[in-house]
């Protein structure tokens, strides 16, 4: 299943008639240009789960940044990165789902 169509699976899985009144994604641009990701995790088995924060810095054009902070996921890229930052939230949500 490609990224995208995992993500809006997550999502539906998480609508449970509250969650998204108050939570969501959001996905927008910067100006830098880059990406920015912005997942709520509050009310999901990922509230309380440890992430290791990535974070890699070659020029302003080549970077990515994903870290769980205050009950979020947050990533932030170049403008090349919108993908690998949900891959990365992919890949986590699946590591912990195994664990559970």
């Amino acid at each position: 299943m490609d990224t995208i169509n995992w993500l809006q699976d997550w999502y539906k899985q998480n609508c449970d008639g509250d969650w998204e009144h108050s939570y969501g994604i959001n996905i927008y641009t910067l100006d830098n240009p880059g990406w920015s990701v912005n997942i709520e995790l509050t009310d999901t088995n990922l509230e309380f789960k440890n992430f290791e924060t990535i974070q890699i810095y070659i020029n302003e054009n080549n970077w990515i940044n994903c870290k769980v902070t205050n009950g979020k996921f947050i990533g932030g890229g170049d403008s090349d990165k919108l993908e690998t930052i949900l891959k990365i939230f992919k890949e986590w949500v699946i590591i912990n789902e195994k664990a559970i």
